[in-house]
């Protein structure tokens, strides 16, 4: 009999406890997790091995010949099994508009419900646009 476990290293405080977790042969939908300091380490490694999440920040595609690539990030996580989905989505736009950070440019990632903003400007005269960097071609 093989048995089902994973390991992690903790991200919830600066610890870093590394965390291995077991499928309960004696109970169901039971799991133990070894290697936690603390509770908090514990409830993170159960919900990384039942569904992990993940934030996800990238860039998407512009039509202004200053600011080709806009900087973006979900709102919030979304499950680790819709990464590729969700960069085809994004991969796919292309903004037409200009947008400042904190701007909403995908309402509703993949059917998520968490929608990607703008961390960067497309006006990098005007607003001192942090991805534009002197002297890089793109």
């Amino acid at each position: 009999m093989q048995e089902n476990r994973a390991s992690f290293t903790c991200i919830v405080c600066p610890l870093g406890c590394s965390l291995v977790v077991f499928e309960d042969p004696g109970g169901e939908d039971n799991l133990l997790v070894e290697g936690n300091r603390c509770r908090r380490g514990e409830e993170y490694a159960v919900e990384e091995y039942r569904n992990p999440c993940r934030s996800l920040t990238t860039t998407v595609a512009t039509v202004f010949k200053d600011c080709p690539r806009l900087p973006v990030r979900t709102r919030g996580e979304i499950l680790l099994k819709d990464i590729f989905r969700a960069m085809q989505q994004i991969n796919s736009l292309k903004v037409e508009q200009h947008m400042k950070p904190g701007e909403v440019v995908i309402q509703d990632l993949v059917g998520t419900g968490v929608p990607v903003i703008a961390t960067g400007s497309t006006r990098p005269v005007l607003e001192g646009c942090s991805n534009v960097r002197a002297g890089f071609k793109y």
